[in-house]
């Protein structure tokens, strides 16, 4: 798992199957780097989040026949980060 934070959403007109209806989510890590992920739990811009990735990122998004490789599995609401 990994903490990351919601910059904006990810809008697809054209979807292969596996992915259905599934939101997308812009995500940001602490170093920069952007990554998409599949969003169950309805994450805004500017929500910290907590991610599952690789397989455990199809059963974190509640159907593992959706084809993704990074899931948000919650929204932090109170985090204080070291240092």
């Amino acid at each position: 798992m990994e903490i990351m934070q919601v910059t904006g959403s990810l809008v697809c007109s054209q979807r292969v199957a596996g992915l259905d209806h599934s939101n997308l989510r812009v995500l940001r890590t602490s170093k920069g780097k952007l990554s998409v992920a599949v969003d169950p739990v309805g994450a805004s811009p500017g929500n910290w989040v907590f991610t599952a990735s690789g397989s455990a990122a199809r059963f974190a998004c509640g159907n593992p026949e959706v084809q993704t490789d990074l899931t948000i599995g919650g929204i932090i609401d109170f985090w204080e980060p070291d240092g």
